[in-house]
């Protein structure tokens, strides 16, 4: 008869606490996901503009409507967030900023700059013109 050997069990999501490294690390992911299908739609405008009055006009309609701003404006926030988080990423593969205290405030950091210039480049866009 053979024993039965109590091995340490792997590590999985349910046996860490969840922080918002952890969660930002999983939103990073998620959003450079978002941009590829956002970049569908930057291709849909350029290749509607490359072709005529009409196709530009039909892009424009859809981005114009509720939920085309809803979708650019997320795409937007993708777009700045993945690239906020990217740079927190450069910053601890280049070997710094992993002690608790700079680890917490990169990921805070990473979070409140992707929202920020999210909306500041939608301010900047509405205020040259962009959102009429």
């Amino acid at each position: 008869m053979t024993a039965r050997i109590e091995r340490p069990l792997s590590p999985h999501i349910q046996t860490y606490r969840w922080t918002l490294t952890m969660a930002l690390s999983i939103v990073h992911r998620a959003t450079g996901l978002a941009l590829y299908f956002g970049t569908l739609l930057l291709a849909w405008w350029l290749i509607a503009a490359a072709t005529g009055p009409t196709a530009y006009a039909n892009v424009q309609a859809f981005t114009g409507s509720a939920i085309g701003r809803l979708i650019v404006f997320g795409y937007t926030w993708a777009l700045m967030h993945h690239l906020c988080s990217g740079i927190r990423h450069f910053v601890w593969d280049l070997g710094y900023g992993f002690k608790a205290t700079e680890r917490e405030a990169l990921t805070w950091g990473a979070l409140v700059a992707g929202i920020t210039l999210t909306v500041l480049v939608w301010i900047i866009a509405y205020a040259v013109g962009g959102g009429r």
